[in-house]
């Protein structure tokens, strides 16, 4: 979907680099004519590159030209010698699991990140006494499925060997890798009532559980994925990677209130889907607009019409209080 709202620009590949910046690609420049202005010379663009570690403990990585998801964990796995398919999620600013912290479809330029790899694989046999299990579902972007939330009082948060972090790798021996969150969160919803399930889930490695979170004050970090009014790199499932301009405070909760949406209509959550709907709800005039749109480039979701409406009146007219 085009972006909007921020104007954007492409991050390269395979751009000339000189002292570590990248040159604007165009055309040769021709020596200038007696009295005529000299050529501006080309824009120089930073080269964008972000620090990293194994949240459990490593040394610090250097990473750079990665345009999306996938090939962020391929840069990550070729840093440290390992596979891209032990990365379960990535994390900003924070070694610990925090939902909060996920880092998703942007990376703040000051943002350090670091990545969660499999720990020990778990089974938990569930019995479904409820239509909800409690489980909130979002993924990696790169085939994994996790738990982001689990409600408190539900039938999962009564279960203590279930964590908010652990990837769902298998339910009844049926492999769920390569997944979208979605249809994860289906499966379980479809589920029969009285009739025991069981779950195959990886827990992510741990290991400095006893120190405490990085803050503001550490050195050149920044806290959060994205700050507004600080550029960002936004990463795309298709296409370039762009850098652009961070949310403003309108975009930001919006995008808040359509993932608790999400949430409640799906059992997901998913912060760059949350903010591709916002924009398409800004470019529309009304509700059957938007659902068409959405149609168009997000028709695996199914959104039911009632969300749709939901979405856009989160969007373009927020209930009192909520500006």
């Amino acid at each position: 979907m085009r972006r909007v709202g921020r104007r954007g620009r492409q991050v390269q590949q395979g751009s000339p680099m000189e002292n570590g910046v990248g040159q604007e690609p165009g055309t040769p420049e021709l020596p200038a004519s007696e009295g005529s202005p000299a050529p501006r010379p080309p824009r120089a663009r930073p080269r964008l590159v972000f620090h990293t570690q194994l949240a459990h403990g490593s040394p610090t990585g250097r990473i750079e030209g990665f345009t999306n998801v996938k090939e962020l964990y391929a840069k990550i796995a070729e840093v440290f010698g390992i596979s891209p398919t032990e990365i379960l999620f990535c994390t900003l600013n924070t070694h610990k699991v925090d939902m909060q912290k996920l880092l998703g479809g942007q990376i703040g330029l000051e943002d350090f990140i670091f990545a969660h790899v499999r720990g020990e694989t778990k089974e938990v046999e569930v019995t479904k006494t409820e239509d909800a299990l409690g489980l909130t579902i979002t993924d990696n972007g790169a085939g994994y499925a996790f738990i982001k939330r689990i409600k408190e009082g539900s039938i999962i948060n009564r279960m203590q060997t279930v964590c908010v972090g652990d990837s769902i790798e298998a339910i009844n021996d049926h492999t769920i890798v390569g997944c979208r969150h979605y249809e994860v969160a289906r499966m379980l919803r479809e589920l029969p009532r009285a009739q025991p399930f069981t779950l195959r889930l990886v827990q992510p490695k741990k290991a400095f559980d006893m120190i405490g979170q990085r803050t503001r004050s550490s050195k050149s970090l920044g806290e959060g994925s994205v700050t507004s009014g600080k550029e960002t790199l936004r990463l795309r499932a298709q296409g370039p990677a762009t850098l652009e301009e961070g949310p403003t405070p309108f975009e930001e909760e919006a995008a808040r209130r359509v993932d608790d949406l999400l949430e409640s209509y799906m059992g997901i959550r998913d912060s760059e889907l949350a903010s591709t709907m916002v924009e398409a709800a800004k470019e529309s005039p009304g509700v059957a607009q938007l659902a068409h749109g959405l149609d168009l480039v997000l028709g695996e979701f199914a959104f039911p019409q009632e969300f749709v409406a939901e979405v856009w009146a989160a969007v373009c007219h927020p209930k009192e209080g909520q500006e």
